[in-house]
């Protein structure tokens, strides 16, 4: 299934589209896509749902597919190619940062460039969503604690991640950093989640062609390893890293400007398009 959330602000509805891209309303049988209902019978009961059966809606405005994230985690240098570009060695365990969760927003929401920002850069990103609270789990059992995976936007501010200082967080969480979607396909259709294309273009301009093949870590690794340091909670989000081509590592650097669109996508999970805009605080909660 794919599932998304959509409408103004505050007012959002739950919904499925099918494979003909028919969307179904799903206010009437349930209130809303949260955690509760990432859960693997919560998810089989909707997919037991005659779907046709279901109002149709237009799309309004794309929100995050589903209410949250609780905790919104990321992966750093997890394709042996990127790691090359940025001149950083291989990782020998996964490099994992946080994004804050307030940097979540829907997948065509504006990109609006912090105070003082002079590199931000982008980075498509298969995004990984839990359904069921992982502990300690084994690599083997992983998987099946997933609820689906989305297409992410991991937005960095490279002068506020590398050079002011500190850990790399600071550069990640941004307001509208974290763009999500435009939904969440439930990990049954995705089918293996290390088979998937992914691309970014910068107005128009192919920067980023790559597959989650190339993954140092995939994803059962590191759905078992951050279990081990943390109780991944349905809802939270685990963004696994990305390919080579982001504006830090081309020559010479490149970076986002005002008036600059990112599209991006990643294969059978959707695509994604932003404006860059300047500061300006009354965009962040449009």
């Amino acid at each position: 299934m794919k599932l998304l959330r959509h409408g103004p602000k505050g007012r959002e509805r739950p919904a499925l589209m099918q494979a003909d891209g028919t969307v179904r309303d799903l206010g009437g049988v349930i209130a809303d896509l949260g955690p509760d209902q990432l859960a693997p019978e919560a998810l089989a009961a909707l997919a037991r749902l005659d779907a046709g059966t279901l109002p149709v809606v237009e799309l309004q405005r794309l929100a995050v597919p589903w209410r949250g994230p609780g905790k919104f985690i990321a992966i750093g240098l997890n394709y042996a190619d990127h790691a090359a570009e940025a001149g950083m060695a291989l990782p020998a365990e996964p490099v994992v940062f946080t994004k804050a969760s307030s940097c979540a927003v829907g997948c065509n929401h504006p990109v609006v460039l912090p105070q003082g920002s002079v590199k931000t850069d982008w980075e498509v990103e298969l995004g990984v969503v839990i359904g069921r609270r992982a502990r300690c789990v084994s690599e083997a059992e992983a998987l099946a604690h997933v609820a689906g995976y989305c297409v992410v936007n991991d937005l960095s501010e490279r002068e506020y991640q590398l050079e002011r200082g500190g850990t790399w967080d600071k550069g990640k969480g941004c307001d509208t950093f974290g763009p999500i979607g435009p939904w969440l396909v439930t990990a049954d259709e995705v089918g293996d989640p290390q088979d998937l294309s992914m691309w970014l273009d910068v107005n128009g301009v192919r920067k980023q062609t790559g597959s989650t093949r190339t993954m140092i870590f995939p994803v059962a690794h590191l759905v078992s390893y951050l279990s081990r340091f943390m109780t991944l909670e349905p809802g939270d989000i685990i963004t696994t890293g990305t390919p080579p081509g982001v504006g830090m590592g081309r020559k010479p650097p490149e970076f986002l400007r005002p008036g600059d669109v990112v599209t991006l996508g990643i294969e059978r999970l959707g695509e994604q398009r932003q404006t860059v805009h300047a500061w300006d605080p009354a965009l962040i909660d449009g």
